[in-house]
C-alpha cells in the first residue's frame, strides 16, 4: 500500500470554462504551500484535451502517467477544475473528493451566482483570493480528514450535556438556531440546526474557522453550498479560549456588537472548567484517560448516517512513527476501503443502486500489514464495519495478526456510544 502524502507535489488548477482562461493555481510540495507553478503551455494542454473529450461527448474524468495522477471535474459548466498530484500512492477517490472540497470552498466565500455567470474575470480573481488559505489547507498536510471522509471533525468532550445546554442556551439569547463549539477546526458541541447542516457546508464551516488565523471577533459572509448558495449569511466567531471558539451561523442580527464580553460571561463563566479541558482535544479527539488498547497508534471512526467522524493518531504516548507518518498510512487505508472493500458512503442514488446489488456480499471487516513482511515490523491496519459505524485502526507490529479483527470489534463497541 502506497503512503497518501509522501513528499511530492500537488497543483490545482482552476479555469474558466467557455474560456478556458486561468482563474488561480495553487501548489504544494511534501505538504507545504509551494510557489512553483505550472508553465502556461501545460495548463492549456491539460485543457484542451478536457474540451476536446467534451466536444465529442466524451467525459475525461482521469489519467495516470509513470509518476503523476491526473484528474479533471467541471462544476455546472462554468468552472473546471484539474488537480495533479505527484505524490507516492495517491488515489483518485482522494483527487476527486480534493476538487469537490476546493468548489464547495470556492461558493462557501465567493457564491454560486459569481462562478456561474461570470461578467469580469479579473474581479472574480480577486474574489477568489479570499479562499486561498482555505483551499491551501485542503493541500496541504491536515491534521482533519473531513476533506477525505466528508464528514465533520469531532472530539469528545468530557462533559458535552454542560456544554451542550449552554450553547443551546446561548444561541437562543443571540437570537439564531445554528451554533457549535469548534477548538482546532473540530466540532465540540452543536445545536440541532447546525448538525442538519448539508454536506459541504457542514464540513467546510469548522475547517474554515480552523484555518484563519487567531482573533477576538469576526463577521465573516459565507454562502452555503448546499443550502444557500447564492444569499450569503454571517458567520460570527468568538474565541473563548485559545483555540477554542464559539461560531454562530445568522442572518442581519444580531448584530457582533451585542455579543459583548458581560453577555458571553452570563453564559460561559459558569462553563469555564468544562470548556478548558476542550483545549487540549484539538489532536486528541478522545477525553484524556479513555481506555484504549496500547498497541492502537490511530484510529478513525466513522459514523456513516450523521456524516461525523473521529480521527486521532495520538492516542498513547508511544513515539514512532511520526503523527504525519500515522494520518498518511490512516488516509491511505480509507482509499483503499473505501474504493475496494466496503460500499459507497450514503449518497447519490447510484450510490443507493450499486449498495443493494452488493449487500448480499459486503465484507464486515478487512485488515493490511504495511512494511517489510519480517514477524515484529511493519504497521497493521484494520476495518470494521457494524451498521452505519466504521472503524479503521491503526495497530503496532507487536499486535498479532490473529487478533485484529476481536481488537477492532471490541474497540467499536468501546467507541460507539460516542459517536
Amino acid at each position: 500500500m502506497g503512503e497518501e502524502g509522501t513528499e511530492g507535489t500537488v497543483h490545482l488548477l482552476c479555469l474558466a470554462a467557455s474560456s478556458g482562461v486561468p482563474l488561480f493555481c495553487r501548489s504544494c510540495r511534501g505538504g507545504a504551500p509551494a510557489r512553483q507553478q505550472l508553465p502556461f503551455s501545460v495548463i492549456g494542454s491539460l485543457n484542451g484535451v478536457h474540451m476536446f473529450g467534451q466536444n465529442l461527448e466524451v467525459q475525461l474524468s482521469s489519467a495516470r502517467t509513470e509518476d503523476t495522477t491526473v484528474v479533471w471535474k467541471s462544476f455546472h459548466d462554468s468552472i473546471t477544475l484539474i488537480v495533479l498530484s505527484s505524490e507516492e500512492g495517491t488515489s483518485e477517490l482522494r483527487l476527486e473528493r480534493l476538487l469537490q472540497m476546493v468548489f464547495g470552498a470556492m461558493v462557501l466565500l465567493v457564491g454560486l451566482e459569481e462562478l456561474t455567470n461570470i461578467r469580469n474575470v479579473e474581479r472574480l480573481k480577486k474574489e477568489l483570493r479570499a479562499s486561498y488559505c482555505l483551499i491551501d489547507s485542503f493541500l496541504g498536510d491536515s491534521e482533519l480528514i473531513g476533506d477525505l471522509t466528508q464528514c465533520v471533525d469531532c472530539v469528545v468532550p468530557p462533559e458535552g450535556s454542560v456544554l451542550q445546554e449552554a450553547l443551546s442556551g446561548f444561541a437562543e439569547a443571540a437570537g439564531t438556531a445554528f451554533g457549535s463549539l469548534v477548538v482546532s477546526g473540530r466540532v465540540v458541541a452543536a445545536t440541532e440546526s447546525w448538525w442538519r447542516l448539508g454536506t459541504p457546508e457542514a464540513v467546510l464551516l469548522p475547517w474554515l474557522v480552523g484555518s484563519l488565523p487567531p482573533q477576538a471577533a469576526r463577521d465573516y459572509p459565507v454562502y452555503l453550498p448546499h443550502g444557500s448558495p447564492t444569499v450569503p449569511h454571517r458567520l460570527l466567531t468568538l474565541t473563548l479560549l485559545p483555540g477554542l471558539e464559539l461560531c454562530l451561523l445568522c442572518g442581519p442580527r444580531p448584530p457582533l456588537s451585542q455579543l459583548d464580553l458581560q453577555f458571553l460571561d452570563r453564559w460561559w463563566q459558569p462553563v469555564l472548567d468544562p470548556l478548558r479541558a476542550c483545549v487540549p482535544l484539538g489532536s486528541r479527539a478522545l477525553p484524556a484517560g479513555f481506555p484504549l488498547h496500547t498497541d492502537i497508534l490511530g484510529l478513525l471512526l466513522l459514523h456513516l448516517e450523521l456524516k461525523r467522524c473521529l480521527f486521532t493518531v495520538e492516542p498513547s504516548g508511544v513515539q514512532e512513527p511520526s503523527p504525519e507518518h500515522r494520518r498518511r498510512l490512516l488516509r491511505s487505508f480509507y482509499t483503499l476501503v473505501t474504493a475496494t472493500h466496503f460500499p459507497p458512503e450514503p449518497g447519490s442514488a447510484e450510490d443507493k443502486v450499486e449498495e443493494a446489488a452488493q449487500r448480499t456480499q459486503v465484507p464486515r471487516a478487512c485488515y493490511l500489514v504495511s512494511g517489510p513482511e519480517e514477524p515484529g515490523t511493519g504497521w497493521r491496519l484494520v476495518a470494521v464495519q457494524a451498521g452505519p459505524r466504521r472503524l479503521l485502526l491503526l495497530l503496532s507490529a507487536q499486535c498479532p495478526t490473529h487478533a485484529l479483527r476481536g481488537l477492532a470489534t471490541h474497540t467499536l463497541q468501546a467507541l460507539s456510544p460516542l459517536l
